[in-house]
């Protein structure tokens, strides 16, 4: 068995006006993140770690943001294309570590929703699928609640 590991990393900037989508979910708050598609940052990091992992290059390369295709579109359509190449490419997901940096919304109540909704896009088991939030402690662009970022690790498999 094959075993690759990848790594992803997003940011985007919070906004008044913009919905706030995070895991696939909408979530209640004053401001959104402002990006080509819906700039749900938590979705794109684990497209790229998954893409990363399967040494298919990054979500900008699939998915480019001056494509009109992908404006405003919804990242979980990303996130099942990305699947979509993954399998083609004979791999499997074996799980998800993501963390997602935010001053605020607190995020831990919406965790389980987070796992569940991406569970169902990537068709893998919700307990493959880790999530985790922390703050940036009030430092740098995140801490002033201008900006949120996520991290995630991929580990895919071949047979």
């Amino acid at each position: 068995m094959q075993i690759r590991i990848g790594f992803g990393y997003d940011m985007h900037r919070l906004q008044e006006g913009r919905a706030l989508w995070m895991g696939g979910i909408k979530l209640e708050y004053q401001k959104g993140l402002l990006g080509h598609s819906d700039a749900d940052v938590l979705i794109h990091a684990v497209c790229d770690a998954l893409l990363g992992a399967a040494n298919l290059r990054d979500i900008g390369y699939h998915f480019p943001d001056n494509a009109d295709e992908f404006h405003d579109v919804d990242s979980k359509i990303l996130l099942e294309k990305t699947m979509d190449l993954l399998r083609d490419k004979g791999y499997s997901v074996g799980n998800i570590d993501a963390t997602i940096c935010a001053e605020q919304p607190k995020l831990n109540p919406y965790i389980p929703a987070m796992q569940q909704k991406l569970s169902e896009v990537m068709k893998v088991d919700a307990e493959a699928i880790s999530i985790k939030a922390t703050t940036s402690e009030k430092m740098g662009f995140v801490g002033r609640e201008e900006g949120i970022t996520a991290y995630a690790v991929a580990l895919v498999q071949k047979p």
